[in-house]
């Protein structure tokens, strides 16, 4: 069925300007970019080229996503360059800046960007290790700032088994799911299918209930799952909690829209998820 409705990206990455001109030095610092993009193949991206893929791709509006990065210079100046952007191309443009949460200033960045104008955080995650307890600890501040707030976080995730990539971690299903366990109330999106966990929606005790704030992005879809995975997600969690993220530059939306189209989805479920969800959980202010 021919799609030819409203289309808005959830998952778009921008990068700072200093690491896309300077990528092998920044690389030497900053180990979650280094296992990302330290490869020159990995494509990096300017809000010019968002720009240029949502006219390529016909798209309305896109969500650009900070990075966690270890450096509070490059952090803060990387959210306000998306946080600025935002503010520029206003009903086209808007800005889910990230913390790292280790880091001691990492409530009072989170609160500074939500205050901001920001409509919640992400793509929060790392890259060396599971979500353990550590790490769930250390994220209470800022998921306390964005529960007040009621601002989604987008937390990286990816599927346990499969091929290996760059910036695969060493996630696990019980990670993620510890992860949602501790913070049931708060709003979160999870990236990539949620690295498989929505099939664990099917169980009967506990989990259904416990993930009932929680949102699947399709960001890489193509390049991980085979096409009959929107079928699929829309029969176990909804299409109201799927929402449409194409990890640009990684992959373009056309490639996506057309497996969509191609799903056999209804007009309805397609709207869902190609724009409407966003709209309503990130309470995004469009005019289209």
């Amino acid at each position: 069925m021919k799609y030819n409705g409203r289309v808005i990206d959830i998952h778009s990455h921008v990068m700072h300007p200093e690491s896309i001109s300077l990528r092998a030095e920044v690389a030497k610092f900053e180990p979650d970019f280094k296992i990302l993009y330290e490869d020159p193949s990995s494509r990096l991206a300017s809000t010019e080229d968002v720009l240029s893929h949502m006219d390529e791709c016909d798209i309305d509006a896109s969500v650009l996503l900070g990075f966690p990065w270890r450096s509070e210079r490059l952090l803060k100046e990387h959210n306000n360059m998306i946080l600025a952007a935002s503010q520029k191309e206003q009903d086209i443009l808007f800005a889910l800046p990230c913390i790292y949460p280790f880091s001691d200033n990492a409530k009072d960045e989170a609160a500074r960007c939500l205050d901001s104008g920001a409509s919640g955080l992400g793509e929060v995650g790392l890259y060396e290790r599971d979500l353990d307890s550590e790490y769930i600890d250390a994220m209470s501040p800022v998921m306390k700032i964005c529960l007040e707030r009621s601002k989604p976080l987008m937390l990286h995730v990816n599927e346990p088994v499969g091929h290996d990539y760059s910036g695969k971690a060493p996630i696990s299903i019980k990670g993620i799911y510890d992860f949602i366990k501790a913070y049931p109330e708060n709003k979160i999106i999870l990236a990539h299918w949620g690295g498989g966990l929505l099939f664990f929606d099917l169980l009967k005790k506990e989990a259904k209930n416990l993930l009932k704030n929680v949102w699947y992005d399709s960001a890489a879809s193509p390049y991980l799952y085979d096409k009959r995975i929107w079928n699929t997600a829309v029969s176990i969690v909804g299409a109201d909690k799927i929402l449409f993220g194409t990890d640009f530059p990684l992959l373009k939306a056309k490639k996506y829209i057309s497996e969509i189209e191609e799903s056999g989805l209804s007009t309805s479920e397609m709207e869902l998820i190609l724009y409407k969800n966003a709209e309503s959980l990130l309470q995004l202010q469009t005019e289209f």
